[in-house]
C-alpha cells in the first residue's frame, strides 16, 4: 500500500471545465527536451499530455508560499510516476509528454537529472496556456500551470482529468482508467 501523499488535495474548480473531448488542440509548436519542436495539433495517435507547475532543483528554494498553495506540490514525482509506467504506456499505443511553463533548459537538467525516457515540453511564452485557457494559479509573481492531463488523440482532447491529486499515483491510477495494463 502507498503512504498517503502529504499534500492536501487542490481545492476543486471548473478551470478546465472547458477542455472537453473532441476540442482540437491549437498549433504552436512547443521547444522539447531532445531538442525538437512539438506540435500537439499534428500529433498522430494517442498521447498521454500531463501539465505540471514546476520541477524544482536541488539546492534552490521553492517559490514563494509553495507550502501553502494546494496542489503545488508533487511534479517530480508525478514525472517519476510517468517515467516508471512509460513503457506501459508506450506498449499500449501511447505518446506520453510532460509540459509545464519552465524554459527548456531547465526542463533538460530535470529529465536527465531523474532520466525521464520522453520529453517535456516548455511553455515559458504561455502560448499554449493562452490558447486553451489552462488553468493556473500565481505566486512571486509568476504564472503557474496548475497540475491536470489531457489524453489526446490526433491532436483533440479525448480525456481531460483536473484536478490531479495524488500525484505521485497518477500515471499508475491513468494506466488503470484506460485499462492498458
Amino acid at each position: 500500500m502507498t503512504a498517503p501523499w502529504p499534500y492536501p488535495a487542490p481545492d476543486g474548480d471548473e478551470g478546465a471545465r472547458h477542455l472537453e473531448a473532441g476540442l482540437a488542440l491549437p498549433s504552436l509548436p512547443l521547444p522539447a527536451t531532445d531538442g525538437t519542436a512539438v506540435d500537439l495539433a499534428q500529433l498522430g495517435g494517442r498521447t498521454v499530455l500531463f501539465v505540471y507547475p514546476w520541477t524544482g532543483r536541488p539546492g534552490l528554494p521553492n517559490p514563494p508560499h509553495w507550502d501553502d498553495i494546494k496542489g503545488a506540490h508533487g511534479s517530480t514525482p508525478e514525472a517519476e510516476g510517468f517515467r516508471d509506467c512509460w513503457q506501459y504506456f508506450r506498449s499500449a499505443g501511447f505518446g506520453v509528454l510532460g509540459l509545464s511553463g519552465q524554459t527548456t533548459a531547465d526542463q533538460q537538467e530535470f529529465a536527465a537529472r531523474v532520466g525521464l525516457p520522453f520529453p517535456l515540453l516548455s511553455d515559458a511564452s504561455g502560448a499554449l496556456r493562452e490558447a486553451l485557457r489552462l488553468p493556473v494559479f500565481e505566486t512571486g509573481g509568476v504564472t503557474y500551470l496548475k497540475r491536470l492531463t489531457l489524453v489526446l488523440r490526433d491532436g483533440r482532447i479525448e480525456r481531460t482529468i483536473y484536478p490531479v491529486h495524488p500525484p505521485h499515483t497518477h500515471a499508475g491510477d491513468l494506466l488503470a482508467v484506460l485499462d492498458v495494463r
